[in-house]
């Protein structure tokens, strides 16, 4: 398998885009950011062609770039809401095989206007997407997604791949497997401030001793440690609003922005290759890394410990 087998000539059209996005990467780019993650699934290949819209001026060898595979974009026009209401309106297939696989890395290098990949993450083979037919898409993608990524790896094509998803169980099913096994993955919601217990106890320790690097996505939980009404792409629950208050609490007593903990939090455990908060101005950019250069007392983390709002097993940023 190669990338270059499956790659077609035609060169790649990019639409019109809107200023803003474009300006976030750019902003990304000047704060120091060098790795970009993204995939087809947000707004049906819109994240795609607005990220190598910036990119495209870079040199390639200057920055790490990670996509995913499991949706194909069809021709099919569907109407869309949520989150990604404002993406395109094509419709999206779920599919874990081999060929998709190929395919799908083929049309996200178009969109990048790129022709090279670092990292390639299974999408979303979970129990929150697929219900209870979840183990049925894990194997598609074991017989199918799997095997093309390792040896895309083996070939020195793309320098790893892995799983993406919003829960723990996929990951620590692949990472007991001994063949075509991840060497990276991708853990959304589910190592941070506000959650984490449960990566703790598996996840992290069996990433470390296989020496898996762990890039943990949504450390705000969409938004609910930083006062939004969505935890875990969803509407907040009670309970969440009240952990949430007493970590503000905390905080204000210690002279600590959440923003600052809830970073640096994701960021210090061993396992962590990198922090994805998904920043959509260009604002935002810099918040996000001063965040990760504040003076944070190592008394606020000790009233956390005392409360019971984090665990004793987590690793705590350095005072």
């Amino acid at each position: 398998v190669s990338l270059q087998r499956h790659t077609r000539a035609r060169e790649p059209t990019t639409p019109r885009l809107p200023a803003q996005p474009l300006k976030t990467v750019e902003a990304a780019w000047q704060a120091g950011v060098r790795y970009f993650d993204t995939a087809p699934f947000y707004g049906a290949g819109l994240a795609e062609s607005r990220l190598g819209e910036v990119l495209k001026e870079r040199p390639r060898g200057d920055y790490a770039l990670g996509t995913k595979v499991g949706r194909l974009i069809l021709e099919d026009h569907e109407q869309k809401s949520g989150l990604f209401e404002d993406g395109r309106p094509n419709q999206l297939a779920n599919d874990y095989s081999a060929d998709a696989t190929k395919r799908s890395i083929e049309e996200s290098l178009q969109r990048l206007q790129t022709d090279t990949l670092d990292y390639v993450f299974v999408h979303d083979i979970s129990r929150d997407f697929h219900g209870d037919e979840w183990i049925t898409r894990f194997d598609e993608a074991r017989n199918g997604a799997f095997p093309v990524l390792s040896e895309l790896q083996e070939q020195g094509v793309i320098s790893g791949w892995g799983l993406g998803f919003n829960t723990v169980e996929p990951i620590e099913l692949a990472l007991d497997m001994d063949h075509n096994a991840p060497t990276m993955s991708l853990t959304a919601t589910q190592y941070t401030l506000l959650q984490h217990k449960r990566a703790l106890q598996r996840v992290m320790p069996a990433a470390q001793e296989k020496d898996v690097g762990i890039i943990v996505g949504a450390p705000f939980n969409s938004g609910a440690l930083l006062g939004g009404e969505h935890f875990d792409y969803a509407e907040i629950p009670e309970h969440i609003k009240d952990q949430v208050s007493r970590l503000r609490e905390v905080a204000d007593r210690h002279g600590v922005r959440l923003k600052d903990a809830a970073l640096q939090f994701s960021s210090a455990h061993p396992a962590v290759a990198a922090v994805i908060p998904g920043s959509s101005r260009p604002g935002r950019i810099a918040e996000d890394v001063s965040a990760m250069a504040a003076e944070i007392p190592r008394s606020f983390w000790d009233e956390l410990l005392d409360q019971g709002l984090i665990s004793p097993e987590a690793p705590l940023p350095s005072s």
